[in-house]
Parts: structure tokens; C-alpha cells; sequence
């Protein structure tokens, strides 16, 4: 016979499977995992730990009528291999191949997308109640990590659940639990005692008994006694305030056992919590020895785990040294994740002023608050944050941080496209989401170097700044031993040109500088500027140029709705300059996963589509000219 895993074409394909050949089909999963995401890069860490929970949810349950809601949903892989995208596997992550996460356009399985924590108790929720007043039996199956419990968007879910619905299950997958083997035994057997059928009518028939003999006061007592004591052995009494039953902890991969109890969870008529215990990395030894690297990852050795070693520092990681300095030498620096530290590089950060490095976990919203009441005590709270979580944290950027005016500085790294994760991790959205709000400054980096200097830059501020730096390295360059300060609002003349004035955002300013070289190359003259300030913009350069040259070109790793070139448009109108102006940016619409470069040029980020749309705004010149090659 084959592999088991290449009989699977959907679900219905492992219902008729035996415990064994689960367990061996687990295997060969976790074989797959291995292989493939060492081409692709991925989550390999919480997808191997969660192998057996994903075969015994789909042998209990049945998608798409069933539905799971995976939290953040990064460790949906099997889930994925299970519903009919095993052929497909391969292409995880890749330009037009599956998705990093849950995605409704891709699966009928796929019941809600996901991308960031603490979203899927809600949408859950909401899914129960719908199948409430709809009057249908389909289960909901919401799936969370540990980690999305430090998301307060999980607790406003919790606080809902017993008062909306009477049926949902809550898979708490719990990969940090530290439990040793005898409580694990006893919780294991309890468990089976509490899971049985004859145990729970035994159980209401005695306290309906009890009562008959001593009241409700007696009934009451006796179960203040089992919660107390259900209190010492494991953390259930708070899920059973918001009035979930808890059942757990248990053994995550324990097939047989975790089947047993799907199928009795699913004939509740009350919303239950199961807390499973996995191990992240599970059966790939270099990612339990190094699990912080292997919760998301890029390609690697399938035998050693070993990766590429790493060429040039990254954004992230000039980011974290120059933080180093700043703290060094100003005793109020300090340094806020959440629960990003390693991607922030903020773990660099933490050994050199460890009292002054904190990670709030998976609450931006906390964490900006936090950040301002540090703040208001003459501290210099620097918020690591990537540009597509720091949406989450809007109204406590403007409410908490901007409205008051104070010194917080948000470094957004991923500021621009994310490249592999997809339109759930693309910052593209940050200066539209920021610049409409009075008080803050905001900066964008052309280098290492400068962003060293923007960060100095925004330590000396009285209000809030904000950064925004990619994803990865930048072109390589040198970073002084001591930054410097920026002059507020002043752009950056690369070169100066007479007839388009090309302004280089951060990121696109090596683009913006092919793009003079290619219009020198065609007889034209071309300034190319780094603005560095998309808040306050420079307002008296624009105005230079705009009333000397044909055109301006603006360049953005950004959406152009609401961008940096909308806010030259808006500052040259109401300086009253009529300058034509060509955006070179993203489009409205939410762009796909895939490689930069790619990407770029399908939608017209390059200097050839630059070139097109200047092409009408150049009339003293001939068209031959300009598009000759």
C-alpha cells in the first residue's frame, strides 16, 4: 500500500481509519510538514504540535457543515492538507499557491480567515448564534492558542458565550503548559470520570438527592467544595465563571483520547472548554531545541533546521542595536512588544536593560495605553509593533497617546508589503491610518543609517513619532557610532533636475533614483528626492518644484488611497500649484501573498509603468523619445 496521507482527499477519507493508522498518518504529517516547509518557510513549529488535534477534530466532526475558526489561524497546515489541498501543499506560501493562513476564497473549509490573535471565540460566537436563530445542529469549534488569551478581544468573547448560546466548543491548545507526569495522570483520569456518561447522570442524581436532604444550602456547599478543589488541581474555575464547562487538562496527542472526547463534547447542550496540551515542534527535534525560531520561518535544512545564515543586519535588527544606545546613554528609554520579540528584534534589546524591556503579549491596545502612562511619568516608551498589528491599536494611538501629546514613539517595522505572509501582514496602510491625526510626527527611513537617525530624531520630540521601516534588509548602509537630529519637516535632495521632480518614499527611493537615470538616459532632467516626512511634508521644497517642473512623481510601498502622494496632492492644492502628479503606489484592494519583486511589478510599481504615466505630462518632448528603448 502507499503513504495513508496520499489516500486523503477529503475528511471523510480518515473516518473509517483505526487509532493506529491515525497515529501513523500523524507521522507521515509531521514527515510532510518537515519536508515541505524546509522549501517554502512557514509555521512549522505550531503546526507540528497540533497534528493530532486537527485528525481527531475532522474523524469527530464534519466540514464544511461543521465549522472550526481557527485562531490566527497559522496552524491551519493540516487542516489544509486534510481538505483537499494535499496536492496542492507544496505551493504553500508561494506566488498563486495556498495561503500562510485560513482564507475563504481558497476552501470551502476554510469557514473564516484569519491573521491576528484573539479573533476566533468571537467570530465563533457569532457563527453559533447565527445557527441559533437559524434553527440548524451544526457544531462550532473555535481553536485557540494560550497566547490568544492575552488578547482582550478573547475575554469580551468569553464574557459573551454562556449568555448568547448553549452550544459551542472552545479548543484551548495549550503549548507552554508546564504540568509534571503525576498530575497529568490524575488529570487524565479524572478526566475519563468526568467524560463518562454514567458519571455525569450519577453525579446530577446525587446533588438532586442532596438537596432533597439538606436544601440548596447543602447542594451549594458541596459544590463551593468541588470548585475549590477542581481550583488546585488545574486553572478551570475561571472559564467556569464565564460559565463554560472545562474539561483538561489532557494529553493534545493522545489520538484515542482526544476522540473519546470530541465525541462527547459535541452532544452538550451547554458551551464547553477543552484545554489540550501539546508540545510546539513536536517530532522535529532542531525545532524543540530552538522553538522561537520555528514558530515562523523561511527556508531550512530538513535534517539540521539550520537556516541561511544571515548576510546584512536587517531593519529590525538596527532597529534594536541604535535602541541599545539610546537607553545606554537616557535612563527613560524603554522598550514595549507585543509578544513580538524576535520579530521586533527586541530580544536583542533585552539583555542590555532587561528592567526596561517589557512584552504586554498579544494587546496592542494595552500596550499603546501602557506605553502613555509610562509616558505621563516623564519615561520615553519606544512601541514595537508591526504596521498591520499597530491597526488594532487605533483608537489608543489618538484617544491615549496623540490627544494628550505625548512622547511615544511607534516603530512599525513591516511598514510596506510583507512579502510570503500576505495581505493579513502587509503594512500598507499606515500612513493613511496616521496621518489624519493631529500632533504626530511621522517619518520614513531612506536607510539603517537614517532610521538610527529618525529614532534619535523622535526621542528629543515633546509629542508622539512614528516610524515606518520594511520588512528585511535594507541597501547596507554604514551606521555612525552616534545619530544624529533631523530637522523637522525637511526632505532630502538626492539630486536636483528641472523638469520632474521624483520623490523617493523610504524603501522606493533606489527606484525612484532608476527611474531619473532612465529619464536622463532619454534627455530629460530629473531631481529625485528623499521626502523622509510624510508628517509635517516639506512643504517649501514641494513648493520649489511644483511650480518648476512638468511633473511630479510620487513613490510609495503603500496604498495610494490616502498615502504619501495623497498628501502631496492636498498640500499642492491648497498652495494653489497646478503641477500634474504621477502616484506610483497600491492599489485599492487587498493585495495577495507572493514575492516582492513579482508583485511589484503585476501592479505597476516599477519604473516602466513611472514612465507611462509621465508620458502624457511631457508635451515638449516626443513620444518617441520617451518610450524609446
Amino acid at each position: 500500500m502507499g503513504k495513508l496521507l496520499d489516500t486523503i482527499h477529503s475528511p471523510a477519507d480518515i473516518k473509517s481509519f483505526s487509532v493506529p493508522e491515525l497515529e501513523a498518518l500523524a507521522q507521515e504529517i509531521r514527515e510532510q510538514l518537515i519536508l515541505v516547509l524546509s522549501k517554502t518557510g512557514g509555521h512549522l513549529g505550531p503546526n507540528l504540535g497540533v497534528v493530532e488535534l486537527t485528525l481527531a477534530m475532522h474523524y469527530v466532526f464534519n466540514t464544511p457543515s461543521d465549522r472550526f475558526v481557527f485562531d490566527v489561524s497559522h496552524q491551519a497546515y493540516i487542516h489544509k492538507l486534510l481538505t483537499g489541498r494535499r496536492e496542492r501543499f507544496a505551493t504553500m506560501r508561494q506566488p498563486g499557491g495556498l495561503n500562510g493562513f485560513a482564507l475563504r476564497t481558497e476552501s470551502e473549509h476554510d469557514c473564516y480567515g484569519a491573521g491576528h490573535a484573539g479573533t476566533a471565540l468571537s467570530a465563533a460566537l457569532g457563527m453559533a448564534v447565527a445557527r441559533d436563530l437559524a434553527g440548524t445542529k451544526e457544531n462550532i469549534v473555535a481553536f485557540a492558542g494560550d497566547a490568544a488569551f492575552t488578547n482582550g478581544i478573547s475575554f469580551e468573547a468569553l464574557n459573551n458565550i454562556s449568555q448568547q448560546t448553549k452550544r459551542l466548543i472552545v479548543v484551548l491548545n495549550d503549548n507552554e503548559w508546564s504540568i509534571d507526569r503525576n498530575v497529568g495522570a490524575i488529570a487524565n483520569y479524572l478526566h475519563k470520570i468526568v467524560t463518562n456518561e454514567r458519571y455525569t447522570n450519577l453525579h446530577d442524581s446525587a446533588a438532586r438527592l442532596l438537596e432533597k436532604l439538606g436544601g440548596k444550602t447543602a447542594r451549594q456547599m458541596v459544590r463551593k467544595a468541588e470548585e475549590a478543589a477542581k481550583g488546585m488541581l488545574w486553572p478551570s474555575m475561571l472559564f467556569e465563571e464565564f460559565g463554560l464547562t472545562y474539561y483538561g487538562p489532557l494529553d493534545g496527542h493522545n489520538i484515542g483520547l482526544l476522540i473519546e472526547t470530541f465525541q462527547f463534547l459535541k452532544t452538550q447542550e451547554r458551551p464547553v472548554l477543552l484545554h489540550a496540551i501539546t508540545q510546539k515542534g513536536r517530532g522535529f527535534q532542531p525545532a524543540l531545541d530552538k522553538q522561537k525560531k520555528f514558530h515562523g520561518l523561511g527556508p531550512y535544512d530538513p535534517d539540521t533546521g539550520e537556516t541561511t545564515p544571515a548576510g546584512q543586519r536587517t531593519y529590525s535588527e538596527v532597529f534594536a542595536e541604535t535602541l541599545v544606545k539610546l537607553a545606554d546613554e537616557n535612563s527613560k528609554v524603554v522598550a514595549i512588544t507585543a509578544a513580538m520579540p524576535n520579530g521586533t528584534a527586541l530580544d536583542l534589546f533585552r539583555p542590555h536593560h532587561p528592567r526596561r524591556y517589557f512584552d504586554v503579549g498579544i494587546a496592542e491596545e494595552h500596550g499603546v495605553i501602557f506605553a502613555a502612562g509610562l509616558a505621563t511619568m516623564g519615561f520615553r516608551p519606544f512601541c514595537a509593533i508591526y504596521s498591520t498589528f499597530l491597526q488594532r491599536a487605533f483608537d489608543p494611538v489618538v484617544h491615549d497617546v496623540c490627544l494628550q501629546n505625548l512622547p511615544v514613539v511607534f516603530c512599525m517595522d513591516r511598514g510596506g508589503l510583507s512579502g510570503d505572509d500576505g495581505p493579513t501582514h502587509h503594512g500598507l496602510f499606515d500612513i493613511s491610518y496616521l496621518r489624519g491625526i493631529p500632533n504626530i510626527i511621522h517619518m520614513v527611513p531612506k536607510d539603517e543609517d537614517e532610521l538610527a537617525d529618525m529614532m534619535y530624531t523622535a526621542l528629543l520630540q515633546p509629542g508622539p513619532s512614528a516610524i515606518r521601516y520594511p520588512r528585511g534588509t535594507g541597501p547596507g548602509a554604514t551606521v555612525k557610532a552616534k545619530p544624529v537630529a533631523l530637522p523637522i519637516g525637511k526632505a532630502e535632495i538626492i539630486s536636483d533636475g528641472d523638469e520632474v521632480a521624483i520623490f523617493g518614499l523610504g524603501a522606493l527611493l533606489p527606484l525612484a533614483q532608476q527611474l531619473a537615470a532612465e529619464l536622463k538616459r532619454r534627455g530629460f532632467s530629473a531631481a529625485v528626492i528623499n521626502p523622509r516626512f510624510v508628517k509635517p511634508l516639506d512643504r517649501d521644497l514641494l513648493s520649489g518644484y511644483g511650480r518648476r517642473v512638468s511633473a511630479i512623481v510620487t513613490l510609495e510601498d503603500h496604498v495610494l488611497m490616502g498615502g504619501f502622494g495623497s498628501a502631496v496632492l492636498e498640500a499642492l492644492s491648497e498652495m494653489q500649484i497646478e503641477v500634474p502628479v504621477v502616484r506610483i503606489g497600491w492599489p485599492d484592494r487587498f493585495i495577495e501573498h507572493g514575492k516582492v519583486e513579482p508583485l511589484r511589478a503585476k501592479y505597476g510599481i516599477s519604473v516602466e509603468a513611472a514612465l507611462e504615466k509621465l508620458t502624457p505630462y511631457l508635451q515638449h518632448k516626443t513620444r518617441r523619445q520617451l518610450v524609446a528603448r
